[in-house]
């Protein structure tokens, strides 16, 4: 699928609100480390046209750093979130990935209501760039 630009803008604001409501997670364990916070905050930025490609990138790279600090397995998921959420203004299947990191934060019937949030918040025609095996169906 090929997106135009306001469905790519739009995938990036989706996958940074799946790594939004797991920043917490993070921040738990390294209170004082802002990457993957600033990460979110780029994919929004560049969503709004506020940023370009490259400054969300050298955020997502940041948060993907922030990842290899973190140590606790919960956290390290968070902040490759927030990373691949960045990384959408890359490359827009990185959402996919914020998405499978957000989950992974969770447990138990967590993540099922997390996966069931994330599906319910995208937009239904994007629905096959993040879920492509549904589209297939």
């Amino acid at each position: 699928m090929t997106l135009d630009e306001p469905d790519h803008k739009a995938l990036a604001r989706w996958a940074a609100d799946c790594a939004a409501r797991v920043l917490s997670t993070f921040e738990r364990h390294r209170p004082q480390d802002y990457r993957t916070r600033d990460a979110v905050e780029a994919a929004c930025a560049w969503a709004q046209g506020e940023i370009t490609v490259s400054e969300a990138r050298a955020a997502a790279s940041a948060a993907h750093a922030a990842a290899r600090d973190a140590g606790h397995p919960a956290a390290r998921s968070a902040a490759h979130a927030a990373g691949h959420a960045a990384a959408t203004a890359h490359v827009a299947e990185h959402a996919r990935h914020a998405a499978t990191y957000a989950a992974a934060c969770v447990q138990g019937a967590a993540a099922a209501q997390e996966r069931e949030q994330q599906y319910r918040d995208l937009p239904e025609h994007l629905r096959p760039v993040v879920y492509p095996a549904l589209a297939r169906r």
